[in-house]
């Protein structure tokens, strides 16, 4: 007898429906798996065959032929454990054909028969929406996450025996005996589930600079980098950036969600991700672990950080070619893995913080502590070539904190994030209004053509603009960059035009370009 199962797979980020056909027939007996698969699938089928045996349903002693369709799409890292079990229960008879008709089957099947969670249920269950079907049929574990997309019937199990007990049931039955799992995604996204209560920016003491250029940071979704000695308190900055941008929307969310879901990176039990991700990292991580990729490619840390904060401590300690690396998902917002067997797209529109030392000792250049070489300095802030600092807008020193700041007679609580957030958000709210219509949301995702409309200068402006262009020798990409910083900054102050003191405001955050890359005593 023949029988088809519906059931769903991955690729890269992207989605596909995949038809599991089951034929069992007289003839050598055999178990065979087709259709374009790797190794790790076929495993599937000894799986099968041992958690059905363990349930009390002996398998047939006959020629069974699995076929996973499409053909031209090669099945690899994926899980078809459930469909075939119920195709081959289907095909014997064990269950009626009618009985599965317009379910989409998802899960892996343990060797007693436990049925466990997969990876990319989100996406899956999005694509089989899309392709008319109604109700899926998958891991208790991954019940919520596929829940969240509204008017699907999701049905969590957690054994082989109850999909079969639910499938020999009558259609009237069913819901009392596995109820269908629903979410309320509204009740998801209250305080204590979009911010970590634990970090507040009121954490910290003095660095109002550091802190200003956070803000204009976030209310731009600027890339920023924060360069000081040692204890300065620029990974507190950093850790604390999310707590300042604007919470995540429905729809981003469900972008998060499926990232992280792809990577297997979900939760137990969890709908959704609902907080903006933050990622950080060791200087020895790995490209593939950063950028994304291995033998079977999955999301790297960058697409990780997608919607969120992407954060890279003492970055000249990474290798120039790993930062290299993120110049191109930095200016598309898309990582694109190529490999034989195709190629893989990753959302990756992250914002960049970076932190680092002046130079090896942190010193630099205080000269009365620093001893490191010119060549040394040199040698060390090469490691963040110009093209990556043309992507970077903010550029800010955090210098030694004051012990006025430190001391506890005189300690004075700080702005906190919610306060800061309200004018971040305030901001957010002229952008989406501006862009309203157009395929970007935010001042640093303008193109030379967005500028020139939305960034126009006066006389006075124009006049400062192209004084100091010329006396600080920058790139047209900086020039760029800093009339999109001094746009941000009148959005918070809620200016109409950008004036002369956001312009002067814009290229501080560039002056240490200067200080640190093309100083006189590296010159030298």
């Amino acid at each position: 007898m023949f029988s088809s199962i519906t059931s769903g797979a991955v690729r890269g980020i992207d989605s596909y429906i995949m038809q599991v056909e089951v034929d069992v027939s007289d003839g050598l007996p055999g178990f065979n798996m087709v259709g374009f698969m790797s190794g790790d699938v076929k495993e599937a089928g000894a799986r099968v065959k041992v958690a059905l045996k363990n349930v009390g349903y002996k398998v047939p002693v006959a020629k069974i032929t699995v076929n996973l369709s499409p053909a031209d799409i090669r099945k690899e890292g994926i899980v078809v454990d459930l469909p075939i079990a119920v195709g081959i229960l289907t095909a014997t008879g064990e269950l009626k054909e009618d009985a599965v008709e317009g379910i989409l089957f998802l899960g892996e099947i343990g060797l007693d028969g436990d049925i466990r969670p997969i990876k990319g249920t989100l996406p899956i269950v999005t694509k089989a929406k899309s392709k008319g079907y109604k109700t899926i049929i998958l891991p208790k574990k991954n019940a919520k996450e596929g829940a969240v997309v509204p008017g699907m019937k999701i049905v969590g199990i957690s054994s082989l025996q109850e999909v079969i007990a639910y499938l020999s049931a009558g259609e009237m039955e069913r819901d009392e005996l596995i109820p269908p799992t629903k979410v309320d995604i509204k009740s998801l996204f209250t305080e204590k589930d979009i911010y970590d209560d634990k970090l507040d920016f009121s954490d910290i003491n003095g660095q109002a600079g550091a802190k200003r250029a956070a803000e204009i940071a976030a209310a731009g979704f600027h890339h920023l980098l924060l360069v000081g000695p040692p204890g300065t308190g620029k990974s507190m900055i950093a850790k604390r950036m999310p707590t300042i941008l604007p919470p995540l929307s429905e729809s981003e969310s469900m972008e998060v969600t499926s990232i992280y879901s792809v990577a297997g990176r979900m939760p137990d039990n969890k709908a959704l991700i609902t907080k903006r991700p933050f990622m950080s990292t060791h200087h020895m991580v790995t490209e593939s672990a950063l950028v994304g990729g291995g033998g079977l490619p999955r999301p790297g840390l960058i697409s990780l950080a997608h919607r969120g904060v992407l954060f890279l401590d003492e970055m000249p300690e990474f290798s120039r070619s790993l930062i290299d690396m993120l110049r191109q998902p930095m200016e598309d917002k898309v990582v694109n893995i190529t490999r034989n067997k195709g190629t893989y797209s990753y959302p990756a529109d992250f914002q960049l913080v970076g932190a680092m030392n002046p130079c090896p000792c942190g010193y630099y250049p205080d000269r009365n502590k620093c001893s490191c070489l010119p060549k040394e300095i040199k040698r060390y802030l090469s490691h963040i070539s110009g093209p990556i600092l043309d992507r970077i807008d903010i550029v800010v020193e955090v210098p030694k904190v004051d012990i006025a700041d430190l001391s506890s007679n005189v300690k004075r609580a700080g702005e906190s994030s919610k306060q800061i957030r309200v004018r971040v958000m305030r901001a957010r709210k002229i952008q989406e209004e501006r862009f309203a219509g157009t395929k970007i949301s935010f001042n640093s995702q303008m193109t030379p053509k967005e500028i020139e409309k939305y960034c126009k200068l006066g006389t006075i402006e124009q006049a400062f603009m192209e004084h100091t262009f010329c006396a600080m020798d920058l790139s047209a990409r900086t020039y760029h960059k800093v009339l999109k910083l001094a746009r941000t900054i009148a959005d918070l102050d809620g200016a109409e035009n950008i004036e002369k003191i956001h312009l002067m405001e814009a290229f501080s955050y560039r002056m240490s370009d200067g200080q640190y890359w093309n100083s006189r005593e590296e010159s030298e």
